[in-house]
């Protein structure tokens, strides 16, 4: 159950992208009579992501198993493979060409999954703290790996959770898309970070994570090297962002301690999440630099999450706006409050 509040609506602007936001809490109270016809689908008769059901994926990319088993067998803690059903084909030549006024290019790229686990687990905030971590390692790992061809540019890793968000199998995993283009959306983010760096010498990232810190009204969790939070101008309710405080800005240069803490972190931030809002279905995904990019002052990779409690409407369509009816701050503040063991 969200939270309701009463205040006057606002219109705040992102700092980084430099949207803006509609922050709207009265539109909570707003007559709700629309038939669901996105509900969840009855689990599957058949996991192919269980352990001893190999042969129903794709021969695997990658796999941390337990010593002296077999590729493609049982034994594995998490296992990457092809998707089936790809949006991007990694075979062929990167070509592209004019049809009139329009350009078109081959979609070559890579779509890999990642199976968090062998058992059949729905919600990765149950699985273990190590088990977390070696999902964080795989996404490392196939990044560094998926660099090497000159052909891509950009790494996406994203998480749908439950049919709402997404997700066509309910078995806990997660995804990359490997573009030979630099998403839109990552572009905007570094186009408007390298600005802020220019015009004030310092990286938007690192003047928001100690903003954040000094007010404390939209902290969710602090950790040593993390700040998970509430972003002011949030798209989404209870949309949430882990940040580290070491500014780095490609993911697959996060180092062992980082992954260790972050494998908490994460978990504890799907636990309150989910236990705050009754398991709700989210997106998460995360923003990093890309490949043919070295390391820059102005930009930090950072995951966000998206609880699906609100949908897409004609008016977000047609002007480029959102309207979100729980202020950030309510928001971290009921996460704070949610206990997790």
């Amino acid at each position: 159950m969200i939270p309701t509040e009463s205040t006057m609506p606002e219109l705040r602007k992102d700092p980084i992208m430099g949207r803006w936001v509609i922050i709207a809490p009265d539109r909570l109270t707003r007559p709700q009579n629309v038939r669901d016809d996105l509900a969840a689908p009855d689990p599957p008769a058949f996991d192919p992501f269980l352990e001893g059901h190999e042969e129903a994926t794709t021969p695997e990319i990658l796999a941390y198993r337990e010593p002296h088993t077999q590729p493609n067998g049982p034994g594995w803690r998490v296992r990457v493979v092809p998707n089936k059903f790809p949006a991007l084909r990694v075979e062929g030549q990167l070509t592209n060409r004019g049809d009139g006024m329009y350009d078109v290019m081959s979609g070559i790229g890579a779509h890999e999954v990642i199976i968090e686990c062998p058992h059949h687990e729905t919600n990765m905030s149950r699985l273990s703290v190590d088990n977390i971590r070696e999902v964080l390692w795989a996404y490392r790992d196939r990044l560094i790996d998926l660099k090497k061809d000159r052909r891509l540019v950009h790494g996406l890793i994203f998480k749908n959770k439950g049919a709402l968000a997404g997700a066509s199998l309910d078995h806990s995993h997660s995804q990359l898309i490997v573009n030979p283009i630099i998403p839109i959306t990552i572009q905007e983010e570094m186009d408007g970070a390298e600005a802020y760096f220019r015009y004030r010498g310092r990286s938007i990232f690192a003047d928001m994570v100690q903003q954040e810190l000094a007010t404390g009204k939209r902290v969710v969790i602090d950790s040593g090297n993390f700040l998970v939070f509430c972003p002011f101008a949030s798209r989404f309710p209870f949309e949430t962002w882990i940040v580290p405080k070491n500014h780095t800005s490609h993911f697959e240069n996060i180092s062992r301690q980082g992954v260790d803490e972050m494998g908490v972190v994460l978990k504890r931030t799907l636990q309150k999440l989910e236990l705050a809002l009754d398991d709700p279905p989210y997106n998460y995904v995360i923003h990093t630099a890309p490949f043919d990019v070295q390391e820059v002052r102005h930009y930090c990779w950072h995951l966000e999450i998206f609880p699906r409690l609100t949908r897409v409407a004609g008016f977000e369509w047609g002007s480029g706006f959102y309207i979100n009816p729980v202020t950030p701050e309510h928001a971290a503040a009921f996460l704070r409050d949610t206990d997790v063991e």
